[in-house]
């Protein structure tokens, strides 16, 4: 019987980013192999500066139906958005 490679979920950090973004997805038997791949099949123009490779059977998501409980009660508390605070110039990147 023939076992299929584990899938796995890719990240790229583009050049000018700051944070790594899902890319799409490669088979391999292992995470260095998921890495050469992803590498091979998701950065061909050199626009990537770090590769995450994570097994999609290890991603853990919530689900559409429970976004009122995670996310309504941040709604009541304003202090938490930066609007409210004033952020010197020479901070980049926040």
């Amino acid at each position: 019987m023939k076992k299929e490679w584990p899938l796995w979920e890719v990240f790229i950090r583009s050049q000018h980013g700051l944070a790594h973004k899902h890319v799409g997805s490669t088979h391999a038997p292992d995470a260095e192999m998921a890495i050469k791949n992803a590498r091979d099949v998701y950065t061909r123009r050199n626009e990537g500066v770090s590769i995450w490779v994570v097994k999609s059977a290890d991603v853990v998501a919530s689900s559409p139906g429970d976004k009122e409980a995670l996310f309504e009660p941040a709604q009541d508390k304003i202090y938490r958005h930066p609007t409210f605070f004033p952020v010197p110039e020479e901070v980049k990147h926040m």
